[in-house]
């Protein structure tokens, strides 16, 4: 009988520890929902490379509408990349005017290719955050801060930063990282991803050190205008 009770105080204990771990990972994935049912929202995104300079750095800012448009503003180095995307479907501003997706990836690499790739595949913030949270270790809550370790594939995957992934994706090796995430009233409002480890690629290592914060502003009243010029594109 005793031995019984014994067992069973021991499986509440594990119960409790493993919903105890597991409760600030829904709070964040509750909070990213929330925010992604949300008629509309912006952000600014800021990535910085330690040292200055690096691959990858710059600033952007996004909008978005629920089941509408999507449109982001692109710095890299020198050039400021506007683009579009409805569905699968996106057009990217270059010198010679708005382009189809298709168009910008078949013409000689430049910021226009980069940015058009990277937006085939990119997902607003609320669709990043959830899926970060998914590649946490174990996050821990204070306040209204949940942190964490990222797990050795979700650090990977962000150091990955728009690679095109199968057999020409370049080799990662040495990755770690660290995620924070901010919710108030329930949504969320920002997170920042720190990740650091080397990226091989055509035979060269980088070493790379990168911390990228992305806050989320003015939801519920963001507007997004659309060129005509970028809408046939769509």
């Amino acid at each position: 009988m005793k031995r019984n009770i014994l067992f069973g105080t021991l499986a509440l204990l594990a119960g409790s520890l493993v919903a105890a771990n597991a409760a600030p990972k829904d709070d964040v994935t509750a909070a990213a929902k929330k925010l992604a049912d949300k008629d509309n929202y912006a952000w600014k995104q800021k990535t910085e490379n330690a040292g200055g300079g690096g691959f990858g750095g710059g600033t952007s800012e996004g909008k978005i509408e629920k089941d509408g448009y999507l449109w982001l503003s692109m710095s890299m180095r020198d050039n400021t990349i506007e683009a579009v995307k409805k569905g699968d479907k996106g057009a990217i501003k270059t010198q010679d005017g708005w382009q189809s997706l298709s168009e910008a990836t078949s013409g000689d690499p430049g910021p226009a290719t980069f940015a058009a790739r990277r937006l085939q595949s990119f997902k607003a913030p609320a669709a990043q955050a959830e899926a970060l949270a998914g590649q946490v270790k174990e996050l821990k809550q204070d306040g209204d801060v949940y942190s964490g370790e990222l797990t050795a594939e979700g650090a990977k995957s962000q150091l990955m930063f728009g690679g095109r992934g199968g057999g020409n994706g370049p080799e990662i090796s040495g990755a770690k990282g660290s995620v924070k995430f901010w919710i108030k009233d329930g949504v969320l409002s920002k997170y920042e991803v720190k990740v650091q480890g080397t990226v091989s690629f055509n035979g060269n290592d980088r070493d790379v050190d990168r911390t990228t914060t992305i806050e989320v502003k003015d939801i519920g009243s963001t507007k997004i205008e659309v060129p005509d010029d970028a809408k046939k594109k769509l």
